[in-house]
Parts: structure tokens; C-alpha cells; sequence
């Protein structure tokens, strides 16, 4: 058993990749083509963002966004940005990059998503921005981040990465309820293990606010809104043709994916019956993707032991979070205990549209045994 078996999880569409790849080829054309324009085309109707722009990593697409929004002078470096403090670094990467400042909020120990009920209290008068993060392709939202940002004029960008097709259990600012295209704008992240997988390395901006897609599409080709004419320092940010014609053949079987998700996801639900772990909640209403599924357990360090005995694949997301990174020891003194608990206690367990309902109770019964 792998945690991620991508062979298996590529192979079920091979002929379709590779005639894709085999289209690109002939074409003598690799990037800022018809295919990268065709994709963002597709996930826009997808997510019902009406403008997306195709970039080279989830991480890059946060950092845009931000960068677009300090271009259009609708924030200033020094500005701060709520974030949950338990989250990828990536998504703290991209403030700091833009010379903002992270304000970091506990998670809640339910969802293990942001707690709502407490950004307010982090709010001052140089807070711009909330960054909500749908970790484990669980959607983060509900009416009280839409009154929290309409109250106090602040922007919502969605770090999205882990969460395309993801549906929250409430509309966001503009009616929708695709993960993506609830607030201002989105960062996406094509990493081949995503649900919404590259064969390589790619993401995406999903935004209703076509001067920021506008921005963006600039800083992310050098800064150059026309060929040979820089508006801005940019970057080298781009999607290249052959990963566009890639998605485009896996966007069609992504919701067929994600329901095989949830199908396993059910399975471990009903099987796991040690009252010593705890299984992921799920608020009524809300739809998730199951990009991972993750337990807790207070005896984490002995059950990865006892199941890697059985040769079953597990990881942690994440085991040091970013207050407590070495490159960030300016915030090691913040005290966020709810954060630091979870980085001591969550496991993923394997889930993927391949395996099959015997292996996830097979993974089930080992740690059931496990608590015996």
C-alpha cells in the first residue's frame, strides 16, 4: 500500500494524458498558449470564479494575489494579515514575502480550520486582509467570516490548495459555495498529489475582480502587461502548455474523484470505532474533498509505529507549525497551544480515488487493534 499511489491514481486516464502530451508536441508551442487559456477557461466555470489566471504554484498564486493587491494600492507593506496559525508554511511564506505581517489565529478543535469566533479579537486598524485556509479540502467559512470582512472592509483570500471541488456549508461573499470562489480571490495548487493534480508543478489565481486577475496576469510574465513593456517588477510565474492540457483531462474526472473520496471516507468513519481517536468532523452542510483524512491521537508516535509494522503509509500535516520554524523565530515566543497540540497529535491516513474499501478497512482494524 502507498500513502499516494499517483501510477495507479495517472494511469486510470494514461491514453488521454499522453495524447494531450502528444497534441502539445506537435503543435511546437509550450507556454502562454490556447491550452493554458482553454484550462483557465474550464476551472473558472468549475469554480464559478469569473477570472483565473494559471501560474507556476499554489504558493506563487498567494504571493500574486498579495503583490496585486499592494500594486493596486489596496494594501501597504506593514499591513497585517489574520492567518490560521495552523497551517502549511507556504501559506505564511507568501505574507512575509510581501513584506506583510502574519497575525496567526488558533484553529478550531473541531475542524481544525480557523476559528472564526476568534479574529476578531486580532483585528486593528492595519488588519487588511483574512487568509482562511480549507485545509484537508475541509472549506473554511461560515456567516461569520462574511460579516467579519464586510464589517471591517477587509479582503478574504482563500488559500485554496488543498480544496478544488470543495463546497462550504454557506454562501460566501459573491453567492457561491465552491471553495475558490468565496471570497475576493484564491490561490490553487496543482501539485501532483493534489486532488486536482500536475504532472509536475503548477497552480492558479481565482478571483470576481478582473483589475486584480489583470495584475496578477502581468506580475506573474515578468510585469509586462504587453510584450516588451514592464509595469511592473514581476516575476517568471507561468503554467506551461503541456501541464494545462494535463488538467484539463483530469478537471473532467475530479467530482467523480472527490465522490470516491468521500465513499472511503464514510468507510473509515463507520470502521474506526476506538474511542481514543478522533475522526474528522464535518460541518452539516459542507461538502469536503478528503484531500487527506486526518485523526488524532494522543499516542500518535506509537500507532505510526504499529501501522507501519503492517506496512500501511502514513504522514503528519504538520508536525512543527510555522510559529515554530527556524526561519520564523521572531514569533517561537507566541503562545497558540490549540496549534501546537494538533501538530503533536494528527495522522493522515491513506485515501485516494484508487483504494479500494478493503484496504481502508484493513487500515481501520490495525488501529482499532492498536487500542486493544
Amino acid at each position: 500500500m502507498k500513502f499516494q499511489d499517483l501510477q495507479r491514481i495517472n494511469g486510470r486516464y494514461a491514453e488521454a494524458l499522453k495524447q494531450a502530451a502528444a497534441e502539445v508536441i506537435d503543435s511546437g508551442w509550450y507556454l502562454l498558449g490556447e491550452r493554458v487559456a482553454k484550462f483557465e477557461r474550464e476551472l473558472s466555470a468549475y469554480l464559478g470564479a469569473p477570472y483565473v489566471v494559471a501560474c507556476g504554484s499554489g504558493l506563487d498564486a498567494l504571493r500574486l494575489i498579495l503583490r496585486g493587491y499592494l500594486e493596486m494600492g489596496k494594501i501597504a507593506e506593514g499591513d497585517e494579515v489574520i492567518v490560521p496559525a495552523n497551517t502549511y508554511v507556504a501559506t505564511v511564506l507568501a505574507i512575509t514575502d510581501n513584506r506583510l505581517v502574519p497575525r496567526f489565529a488558533e484553529p478550531s478543535l473541531l475542524t481544525y480550520n480557523l476559528d472564526t469566533e476568534k479574529i476578531e479579537p486580532l483585528i486593528t486598524p492595519r488588519t487588511k486582509v483574512i487568509l482562511p485556509v480549507h485545509l484537508y479540502g475541509q472549506c473554511c467559512w461560515d456567516v461569520r467570516l462574511t460579516e467579519l470582512s464586510r464589517q471591517y472592509d477587509l479582503l478574504v483570500v482563500e488559500d485554496a490548495a488543498q480544496a478544488c471541488g470543495a463546497e462550504a456549508a454557506c454562501e460566501g461573499l459573491f453567492g457561491g459555495r465552491k471553495a475558490g470562489a468565496l471570497g475576493h480571490a484564491a490561490g490553487i495548487s496543482f501539485y501532483p498529489s493534489k486532488n486536482l493534480g500536475a504532472l509536475g508543478d503548477g497552480g492558479a489565481v481565482a478571483t470576481h475582480d478582473k483589475p486584480l486577475a489583470e495584475v496578477v496576469r502581468a506580475l506573474a510574465n515578468y510585469g509586462s502587461d504587453r510584450r516588451y513593456y514592464n509595469k511592473y517588477r514581476g516575476y517568471n510565474s507561468r503554467l506551461d502548455e503541456l501541464q494545462a492540457a494535463f488538467l484539463s483531462v483530469r478537471l473532467a474526472y475530479l467530482d467523480e474523484d472527490n465522490r470516491r473520496r468521500r465513499t472511503l471516507a464514510e468507510v473509515y468513519d463507520r470502521s474506526i470505532t476506538a474511542p481514543e481517536v478522533v475522526k474528522p468532523y464535518v460541518q452539516t452542510g459542507g461538502l469536503p474533498i478528503y484531500h487527506q483524512y486526518v485523526v488524532r491521537s494522543p499516542r500518535r508516535e506509537e500507532l505510526v509505529a504499529a501501522l507501519a509494522s503492517l506496512e500501511i503509509p502514513t504522514l503528519i500535516h504538520y508536525p512543527v507549525p510555522p510559529h515554530k520554524q527556524a526561519c520564523y523565530a521572531a514569533y517561537h515566543a507566541l503562545s497558540l497551544p490549540l496549534t501546537e497540540r494538533l501538530a503533536e497529535e494528527v495522522l493522515s491516513l491513506p485515501i485516494s480515488p484508487v483504494m479500494t474499501e478493503a484496504e481502508v478497512l484493513f487500515v481501520a482494524q490495525a488501529l482499532n487493534d492498536f487500542w486493544k
